[in-house]
């Protein structure tokens, strides 16, 4: 009898424990972020916190502000042609981040040059 009782307590205790153990994920409205401008990131250096996006208008230089940088060759969504703060959308990876334009609508070697600035 104690060994029944003793084997029940632990079966609850551990499907407790392993059902308290579930990712919450939020939702993406995909829908919502492919209206937005499209950018494949054609540079990011693990030592730097900034980035560049190719998008159809030029090269934007980003900022990550929380931490996460997306990987060269992603597809990322947002508003790449202001100023600002903003959240940005990784399609590649599923992730929705925040970063800031410093500079955007830059040509290839302008890239170049603002990249080189703010990273060395």
């Amino acid at each position: 009898m104690k060994k029944i009782f003793t084997l029940s307590i632990l079966t609850i205790g551990l499907v407790v424990f392993f059902t308290g153990c579930v990712k919450n994920r939020e939702y993406i409205d995909e829908s919502y972020w492919l209206s937005k401008e499209r950018g494949e990131v054609v540079l990011s250096d693990p030592y730097c916190q900034y980035f560049v996006i190719e998008t159809y208008d030029g090269y934007t230089i980003l900022r990550s502000y929380n931490g996460y940088k997306p990987s060269e060759g992603s597809i990322v969504y947002g508003n790449f042609s202001n100023y600002g703060t903003k959240d940005y959308y990784d399609r590649s990876y599923g992730t929705i981040f925040t970063a800031e334009v410093k500079e955007y609508w830059l040509s290839y070697f302008e890239a170049q040059d603002a990249i080189n600035y703010y990273c060395y």
